[in-house]
């Protein structure tokens, strides 16, 4: 597994200067952080709706300071937390050109046989996501607030309970482009893999700026560990994984 995952790693960081992939984290990025201002924004006026409702006066200049700093802390927390969340769903809505630039590239034979995910199963699958990340770390919201104090522990849980839900994320952009089903066994990684995946991807978005890179490395990376497990599930024996 440790070999297949630094070959998928290496790949993945080799197409990054490629064209398309570049498009495509620029479009990522782009629609990501269109999604942040709009939290910010709203951040603003939901900050200056409870100073109002709480009672307190303060002159215009001085509130819309408050309001404005108070904003900015809470969008930078939530960006710091959320970031992979929203990231992770934008990524479902374009997954389908990422895996399919990688699949052109190294799996040729496979395209004929692949067929497109379209804009509402993205869409369906991105939701899906997101509702399972909010959900989830909202259980572990209180073991983060506990882990708070400490250097590493909340670092770690982050890792945890990320990897858990983005290994199977991304393993799903994959899939639904060869079957109807996302839990076909012949399409699927097993756990340890799929666990090894996330937390390999939930890694780089907790590093500033190459969090940026994360999705498309991750998304990268799933389309070949995914395909050289279908490889050996039919029995090819193609150990270059598809590269020509």
């Amino acid at each position: 597994m440790l070999a297949d995952m630094i070959k998928a790693f290496s790949l993945a960081l080799a197409q990054l200067g490629e064209r398309n992939i570049l498009i495509l984290l620029l479009k990522t990025i782009a629609l990501t952080l269109v999604l942040f201002a709009v939290l910010g924004v709203g951040l603003y006026f939901g900050v200056e709706w409870a100073l109002d409702n709480a009672g307190w006066r303060l002159d215009d200049r001085t509130e819309s300071a408050l309001v404005g700093l108070l904003a900015v802390i809470a969008t930078f927390f939530a960006g710091w937390l959320w970031f992979r969340v929203v990231a992770i769903a934008v990524l479902q809505v374009f997954g389908d050109e990422i895996v399919m630039a990688v699949e052109r590239k190294y799996y040729s034979a496979t395209i004929s046989h692949a067929a497109s995910v379209g804009f509402v199963r993205s869409l369906k699958m991105g939701i899906g996501s997101l509702v399972r990340a909010l959900l989830l770390n909202l259980l572990a919201l209180p073991i983060y607030i506990i882990l708070l104090p400490t250097a590493i522990g909340l670092p770690i849980a982050f890792l945890i309970v990320n990897a858990f839900l983005l290994g199977r994320d991304l393993q799903d952009m994959v899939v639904a482009r060869h079957s109807p089903s996302l839990s076909d066994p012949k399409w699927t990684i097993p756990f340890s893999t799929r666990f090894v995946l996330g937390l390999v991807t939930a890694a780089i978005f907790l590093v500033p700026f190459i969090n940026l890179l994360a999705p498309i490395i991750g998304a990268s990376m799933a389309t070949h560990l995914v395909h050289g497990r279908q490889n050996a599930h039919s029995g090819a024996h193609n150990h270059d994984w598809g590269i020509e």
